[in-house]
């Protein structure tokens, strides 16, 4: 159905037309409840790649991985509420603003800080978030905020901030990479709110936070095999065409050497997914999502750097491979870093190698 749309399409657009097509209710139901359907996800991931550009993948995963399945959890206000129902219609597009600007990934450490008052009064927000995916397209950002000083996880909780409320800025990152994902910086300069903004209770804001990134790690990997796919597919049919004395350099046996290794690394990130998905949407296990996102990371950046070195000069063209690497450098770095989910895996290894039993 994307095919129908025009070539400069926006994530409104694309949303939109799968809401009409019934996409979005197959993928939430008929009601976003903050869980979806793992295998309708995985298709409009694929289907959104196979578009491009990556940059607006990546604003359409947080949307519809994160920020709706978020929102659905903790729609509590009519305010809310009518902004939930505007986003499974495609109609309202959803930032997610975590990291900060001193605190980066360190969301314990973060300085955003939301004023609740006595119980009655406005909400008063401030701080500045970083790297925001669609921070320059979005209606609204779902903000997480500290409410009480301290690393406690009780301290924060998430605020539904109107983008184009007084106090909020945007700016640009400046970075040419990641086309029509709308990144920006926050600065949230003594925003006031109504308490209708408020979403959830209080102190949830990081409990809320790790059950919906393991759906965005599962989203996140769902992308990369789609991806490597994609990617690993071109760079053989140019090695088909491509002689060398007449001989396809297909046929050369480090080359196929080399393309059996990514297809095999490519079938185990795939096999993981499949194996991984249910625990992971439906269970929220943290521990099968990292493990997942670690694979998926190392994986993606394996693929894209033998077929870069595979396409040679042909990768530096505008479009090309080389430049797709430096955006797929993300999988290693959003939602988490693979050293970051090393450490969880680590953590847990009882459980990860118990999971591997007969």
């Amino acid at each position: 159905m994307l095919t129908e749309l025009p070539p400069d399409a926006g994530p409104k657009e694309i949303l939109t037309a799968w809401a009409t097509a019934g996409v979005l209710t197959e993928l939430y139901g008929e009601r976003p409840a903050g869980r979806l359907n793992p295998l309708t996800l995985r298709r409009l991931l694929a289907a959104a790649d196979a578009r491009g550009p990556q940059g607006l993948v990546l604003a359409l995963l947080v949307q519809l991985a994160t920020a709706v399945p978020l929102l659905a959890e903790t729609a509590t206000t009519p305010l809310a509420e009518r902004t939930l129902a505007q986003a499974a219609d495609g109609g309202t597009l959803l930032a997610l603003a975590a990291t900060d600007e001193a605190a980066g990934s360190d969301l314990a450490a973060l300085g955003t800080t939301v004023d609740l008052g006595d119980g009655s009064a406005d909400l008063v927000v401030s701080g500045t978030k970083r790297w925001v995916t669609s921070a320059s397209t979005a209606d609204h950002a779902l903000v997480l905020a500290r409410h009480k000083p301290g690393r406690h996880f009780t301290s924060f909780t998430w605020v539904l901030v109107p983008l184009t409320a007084p106090g909020v800025t945007v700016e640009p990152t400046g970075t040419t990479l990641f086309q029509g994902s709308g990144v920006g910086h926050l600065t949230l300069s003594g925003v006031v709110l109504s308490r209708e903004h408020l979403l959830g209770r209080p102190g949830r804001g990081l409990a809320l936070f790790a059950r919906h990134i393991a759906v965005e790690r599962l989203a996140s990997a769902a992308w990369a095999i789609a991806l490597c796919r994609r990617v690993l597919a071109d760079t053989e049919r140019r090695l088909r065409e491509r002689l060398v004395d007449g001989v396809p350099l297909r046929q050369s046996a480090s080359v196929r050497q080399r393309l059996a290794d990514c297809a095999v690394r490519l079938s185990a990130l795939h096999a993981l997914w499949a194996t991984s998905c249910e625990k992971i949407a439906v269970d929220r296990d943290a521990t099968a999502a990292a493990v997942l996102k670690a694979a998926s990371g190392t994986t993606v950046e394996h693929v894209l750097t033998v077929c870069g070195q595979l396409q040679g000069a042909d990768g530096f063209g505008a479009g090309g491979v080389q430049e797709l690497r430096a955006e797929a450098a993300v999988f290693g770095i959003g939602g988490g870093t693979t050293e970051t989910v090393h450490d969880t895996v680590a953590d847990r290894l009882d459980t990860v190698l118990s999971g591997l039993a007969p």
